[in-house]
């Protein structure tokens, strides 16, 4: 006896147009650095499908691209034109999650109320829910964009016209056929975590507002982290949809690194550490904006993030201007020169990892380094200031309360 095969299958809607007059879909609108169909090629994968097919008029570009993109994922890609051809795509004994066109959403939050339940309609509440663009479903309800009905239902638009609303109809079908409704709870659908993009404007303010509720606040909190996080606040919006975003920063970096390194040989200590000090901001700005990118495209952070390994680099050049600055005595071992600044810049790296709380980040805030460094180059006393911070970190280190293991 043949086993019969039972997949989820992730439909996406891409057909209504951002623009009027215009054939690009919504569905390519950036947010984040990725497009929504991207957001929503995540929420499959998070909600386990096997299958993703897109609801569209034709192939494009874009449309290529996302395919390559769920395949290299493990996905199976397809493209449907209309409700028939949908219906020779799912078959009786798969399951369909149907996604609405333009929903911007959390994968965590949508696989939290599906997981381990039967199969329902989100809805919530009809006043808000209109307003934010989504369907009516009945006087107290509208729908919420996200479905998991059985796939035999998709049998019934074979009985509306070929041109009719394939998400809409599925709705109204499920509903019918006795899936239950399910409300979404109004903690996931604050801010911008749960949303209905329809323009390029309405993709840009809920871009800032995403942008906002991740890197607006953070615990640890030192002057060179203040200033990356207020600069991708204000420009990371412009350089994610530029794409590459955190590349183009980290080629700032290692620009920064060469001008500070460049200055340090000639003996212009103050301007190359504070060519270190843009350095270590663009460092903390290149974290961020790569963070964002992973969670647009669902992407889990690698062994050994670029960020860790431009600020291991950040440390080189820091320690090889120190030497530039702290004169070699005659007959003086070259151990003994290389001591203090090898040493601060070890027990640079080491706090952090032994001890918490808000004087370990300020300890640890390259930027907040480079403009004590470059004020303390300014009087030619910058071996002074090497001691007395080993000193420092060693009393602080002592005196912190332990990281604790998780």
């Amino acid at each position: 006896m043949l086993e019969v095969i039972k997949l989820r299958i992730a439909l996406l809607a891409m057909m209504e147009p951002a623009v009027a007059g215009q054939t690009q879909p919504r569905a390519f609108l950036r947010i984040g650095g990725a497009t929504l169909a991207q957001h929503q090629l995540g929420l499959a994968l998070a909600l386990d499908c096997q299958r993703v097919i897109c609801l569209a008029r034709g192939p494009s570009p874009e449309m290529i691209a996302l395919q390559h993109m769920a395949e290299d994922a493990g996905l199976q890609f397809y493209i449907a034109t209309g409700a028939r051809p949908l219906s020779g795509l799912v078959t009786a004994n798969d399951e369909l999650v149907v996604i609405g066109e333009g929903l911007f959403v959390q994968p965590a939050g949508v696989a939290a109320l599906f997981d381990g339940k039967a199969p329902a309609v989100l809805v919530q509440p009809v006043e808000g829910g209109l307003a934010a663009g989504f369907e009516r479903i009945d006087i107290n309800r509208a729908s919420a964009g996200v479905m998991r009905i059985p796939g035999n239902l998709v049998e019934n638009l074979q009985e509306l016209p070929g041109d009719c609303d394939v998400p809409s109809a599925l709705t109204r079908i499920a509903l019918q056929s006795g899936v239950s409704m399910r409300e979404v709870p109004a903690d996931l659908r604050s801010g911008a975590d749960w949303r209905l993009i329809r323009d390029e404007s309405e993709a840009h303010g809920v871009e800032l507002e995403w942008l906002r509720e991740r890197f607006g606040e953070g615990e640890r909190v030192s002057p060179g982290r203040t200033i990356a996080r207020y600069g991708v606040l204000t420009f990371g919006s412009s350089l994610l949809h530029a794409g590459n975003a955190s590349s183009i920063l980290s080629l700032g970096v290692l620009a920064a690194l060469a001008i500070a390194g460049g200055f340090a040989w000639f003996g212009f200590l103050t301007v190359a550490f504070l060519s270190l000090f843009v350095a270590a901001v663009l460092v903390e700005a290149s974290r961020l904006l790569r963070l964002a990118e992973r969670q647009a495209l669902g992407q889990l952070p690698p062994a050994i993030p670029r960020a860790d390994a431009l600020g291991w680099l950040v440390d080189v050049v820091f320690g090889l201007s120190l030497l530039a600055g702290i004169p070699r005595l005659g007959g003086e071992s070259v151990i003994s020169w290389f001591f203090a600044p090898f040493m601060l810049m070890l027990l640079l790296a080491m706090i952090p990892r032994f001890v918490t709380g808000t004087a370990a980040s300020l300890v640890s805030d390259r930027a907040t380094l480079g403009l004590l460094l470059a004020f303390a180059a300014g009087f030619g006393q910058i071996e002074p200031l090497v001691e007395v911070l080993a000193i420092t970190l060693v009393v602080v280190g002592m005196l912190l309360p332990l990281r604790r293991k998780d």
